[in-house]
């Protein structure tokens, strides 16, 4: 038990250079509390004790604004910053160091019993905001752009941005600290634009030199008439 909040409080201190202290993770994380507050919850679920875990469960989003299902799994080493709006579904799984941002949904699109919520693998980063909808896999290593919707699976060490969510780079491995640095994240959009531009300018260098052959040829006419 106490190993699993050492590595608990690792985890913050790994992944938020905000945290000064022990003591200040312990009373000031609310996604830290969350996370406890489910491992509580989810015991109950596993033993069948339904009421006492969604009772645990609606206790720590009261307290955290985290709603974290009893019946989702999670792996060790998972961070929740900020952590206010955070919604993870019943039939959730998430890996081992998982860093989620506020904002984030983990939602089903079905109501049928069955498998409904998103798998998250191992060293996945979801930007803030970002919604994955669905029983599918996110690829171990990906990172989800900021206000993404993610509807479709997403392969290893992966980096998927917009509405709804494009894989815009597939061969990158995370190495080291994790993070979504969302100023290097690709925009397709502008890479588009960026690339028209080109062609357009191209095509005008390509016009200006007929316009200089066209005027040679002229002169060349008048002299020989």
């Amino acid at each position: 038990m106490f190993l699993r909040l050492k590595e608990d409080i690792k985890a913050v201190f790994d992944r938020d250079p905000a945290a000064r202290s022990v003591l200040e993770i312990l009373f000031c994380y609310p996604g830290l509390h969350a996370i406890w507050f489910h491992r509580i919850s989810h015991w109950f679920w596993q033993h069948e004790f339904f009421f006492l875990a969604r009772f645990v469960s609606h206790l720590g989003r009261f307290f955290t604004g985290i709603e974290i299902h009893p019946g989702a799994r999670i792996g060790k080493g998972f961070f929740i910053d900020h952590g206010m709006g955070v919604v993870i579904g019943e039939t959730a799984e998430i890996g081992d160091n998982v860093t989620i941002y506020h904002g984030v949904t983990l939602g089903g699109v079905s109501w049928e019993k069955t498998k409904r919520h998103p798998t998250i693998g191992d060293n996945v980063v979801i930007g803030s905001g970002a919604k994955i909808l669905g029983p599918f896999t996110v690829g171990k290593g990906s990172k989800i752009g900021s206000n993404s919707v993610v509807v479709r699976e997403v392969p290893a060490n992966s980096t998927v941005v917009g509405i709804p969510g494009r894989v815009v780079m597939a061969t990158e491995r995370l190495e080291g600290r994790m993070d979504l640095e969302h100023g290097n994240l690709p925009d397709p959009e502008a890479k588009a634009i960026s690339c028209l531009f080109e062609q357009i300018r191209e095509l005008e260098r390509k016009l200006a030199a007929l316009a200089v052959d066209h005027e040679a040829l002229k002169k060349r006419l008048s002299n020989g008439n």
